[in-house]
């Protein structure tokens, strides 16, 4: 077995990787688009594009250049039904206080915005443990690009080869890899490992608990 790494820092993406709005996002998806595309349209023509940002999604669906009346009506729906809808992935809830408890640097990398993000955070009790989040609103370039966990590395002062980033979408692993960090994939991605892995993923955490092992927190049989 190889040595281990390292680990002092961890990034998480926020939606469908420690917080499961995966049926949130399609059904505001689904909302917005009514009438707009094709009677077959469904989720799983939304799912391979989760984690870019919105604007650039519903772009990629409607077929228009100006989506601010889809963009409106996504967000009406999905603040509508925000709180009822959202929920910890199984193991969030146990993990990241431990992990911060053992001195691990946590923060937030993801293309949500600013207001639904700590809406999301507050809501789950997760707020207090991120020293840093970054947001779509707080960059110039979104993941894929390098700076939004570069941004999130540099804020923390931390070395980006003891960075973890985990996420559950090619931009997140393409944009650790891109900022030196290490990309990680939970395989409860709705766009699967085999996606994941394709996209750099240099670990896939099946359970929340194998990242207290990668982080040398807790030993490989504990």
């Amino acid at each position: 077995m190889t040595e281990r790494k390292k680990i002092t820092t961890v990034l998480f993406d926020l939606d469908g990787t420690i917080i499961d709005t995966n049926e949130l996002i399609i059904q505001s998806f689904l909302h917005a688009l009514k009438g707009v595309v094709p009677e077959s349209f469904g989720r799983e023509h939304i799912i391979p594009s989760m984690g870019q940002p919105l604007t650039m999604q519903l772009q990629q669906f409607s077929g228009q250049n100006d989506v601010a009346l889809l963009t409106q009506a996504y967000r009406d729906y999905n603040h509508l039904r925000h709180d009822e809808m959202v929920s910890l992935f199984a193991g969030v809830a146990h993990v990241v206080p431990r992990l911060h408890h053992a001195g691990i640097r946590l923060g937030i990398v993801t293309t949500k915005m600013r207001a639904t993000t700590i809406r999301a955070l507050d809501l789950l009790g997760l707020h207090t443990y991120m020293e840093t989040i970054v947001t779509l609103d707080d960059v110039e370039h979104a993941k894929p690009h390098p700076e939004p966990v570069a941004k999130a590395i540099q804020a923390l002062g931390s070395n980006p080869a003891e960075t973890l980033m985990v996420g559950d979408s090619s931009v997140d692993m393409e944009s650790a890899i891109a900022a030196g960090a290490i990309p990680v994939g939970v395989a409860w991605s709705l766009k699967g490992e085999e996606h994941l892995f394709k996209s750099g993923a240099a670990h896939m955490l099946h359970e929340m608990n194998e990242l207290l092992v990668l982080c040398g927190i807790e030993g490989v049989n504990a």
